[in-house]
């Protein structure tokens, strides 16, 4: 098997958070446990000058993001067990429970912010990639259920023909670890690195992770 990748349509995605809700059911997550999140995303000012006149460069997108799967997984680097491993046969980036100690150094290296300690169970916990649903030859349920079609998951030579690398502020650089997310960029959408927009949803995401883009907010 290759390695498997998601595509991401930007200007498809609506911010309904289907996919946010889908991943929460399937996997059985609690109020404040998510694997999957989006990020409203906004920028620029409205001002009206002195003939009443209003004037714009307001920029909104949203950014549907979990585990990237990358090249170069931050949190398989940082884990102290090697519970945190990219499985050969599909790069998915996956958590071993049973050498798991929870110690949350996974959570501090990701800069996309996928893993999450589960305090009840005492380790960390990440999106898998639906691992049942692709040993049955099924699609993830964030990508079945989004009603806008904006998400696809499949081997990375298909989905990178879809479009590039995730490089989208406020995340980072996709040359930092590899992200195997592919985006097709709405017209609003800034390079990473680009100071011009912030996450303005920071409520919705706080007792989940948003931690990589604290500073942003």
């Amino acid at each position: 098997m290759a390695q498997k990748a998601f595509f991401y349509d930007m200007t498809r995605c609506t911010g309904c958070k289907t996919c946010v809700f889908a991943c929460k059911d399937k996997n059985d997550l609690d109020l404040g446990k998510k694997f999957r999140t989006v990020y409203e995303i906004a920028g620029g000012e409205t001002t009206r000058d002195e003939s009443g006149v209003i004037n714009t460069t307001c920029i909104s997108y949203y950014i549907s993001i979990a585990c990237a799967h990358c090249d170069n997984p931050a949190c398989v680097t940082a884990c102290p067990t090697g519970a945190m491993q990219k499985e050969k046969e599909t790069g998915i980036v996956r958590n071993n429970p049973e050498t798991c100690i929870g110690c949350g150094a996974c959570v501090e290296a990701c800069p996309y912010g996928a893993p999450i300690i589960d305090a009840d169970l005492g380790i960390a916990r990440k999106c898998d990639g639906c691992r049942d649903y692709i040993e049955a030859g099924m699609t993830p349920v964030c990508v079945a259920a989004c009603p806008a079609l904006a998400l696809r998951f499949g081997d990375v030579e298909e989905m990178s023909a879809l479009g590039e690398r995730i490089s989208v502020a406020p995340l980072p650089d996709a040359e930092v670890t590899g992200p195997n997310i592919y985006v097709k960029p709405c017209r609003d959408a800034q390079p990473a690195g680009s100071d011009a927009v912030a996450v303005i949803n920071p409520l919705e995401i706080e007792l989940g992770w948003y931690e990589p883009f604290k500073d942003l907010v």
